[in-house]
């Protein structure tokens, strides 16, 4: 288990896959990762179902890291894919399992184990392969949220998503009413930037014409 977890996981909305995700600190990972073109549910099922396809029940850095980049794509690829862009997930996944292995002896919780503050804290999570910002941020707050990871500052650190009671990412999903509340958050996020977007585009000069 990740860490001292407040509620059971409702990420995927399967338990198999959510059962997965709280044990596995990689699966975490793994399905934060994926989380992006695609809706949140299919990406936290994914580990669950690499984990499948792999013939095991969990997901082992080592072993991805070192799987064949094609047959690892092959396998990502089978129907029902993995992903919208399965092949490109592939690559990224591996990679990340490879900074895993290089840097934490492939031991994904070590990421947030004995850290200091919220800061160390994201600051180790920007370094990993395919998280940026924003997702380091959002997977910050879901450590603090769900699972009980609350290093000092963790909350600030987080930034808008590390906020309590908001509805803005999957560290605020518990069940099917927070998953349309997040739904309908990041809806009206996309409006916005779509108005802003078209406020931008050159008008007519104020000739009238």
């Amino acid at each position: 288990m990740i860490g001292t977890m407040d509620i059971p996981l409702r990420l995927a909305q399967q338990p198999e896959a959510d059962e997965l995700l709280g044990r596995s600190p990689l699966a975490a990972l793994v399905g934060m990762l994926l989380d992006q073109q695609i809706p949140m549910e299919w990406a936290f099922t994914g580990p669950y179902t690499i984990a499948e396809r792999m013939g095991g029940h969990d997901l082992d850095a080592h072993e991805i890291a070192a799987y064949d980049p094609e047959s690892f794509a092959d396998l990502l690829s089978a129907k029902p894919a993995v992903h919208r862009y399965p092949g490109s997930m592939a690559n990224r996944i591996q990679q990340l399992c490879q900074y895993l292995v290089d840097h934490y002896e492939g031991d994904a919780a070590a990421v947030w184990r004995d850290t200091g503050n919220g800061d160390e804290l994201l600051e180790r999570l920007q370094a990993l392969p395919g998280f940026g910002r924003q997702k380091a941020q959002i997977f910050l707050a879901l450590l603090g949220k769900q699972f009980g990871v609350r290093p000092t500052g963790w909350r600030e650190a987080a930034g808008d998503y590390g906020k309590a009671g908001s509805y803005r990412s999957v560290a605020d999903i518990t069940g099917p009413e927070s998953l349309a509340k997040v739904r309908a958050h990041k809806q009206e996020m996309k409006r916005q930037a779509k108005e802003a977007n078209e406020a931008k585009r050159p008008g007519d000069g104020g000739t009238g014409k």
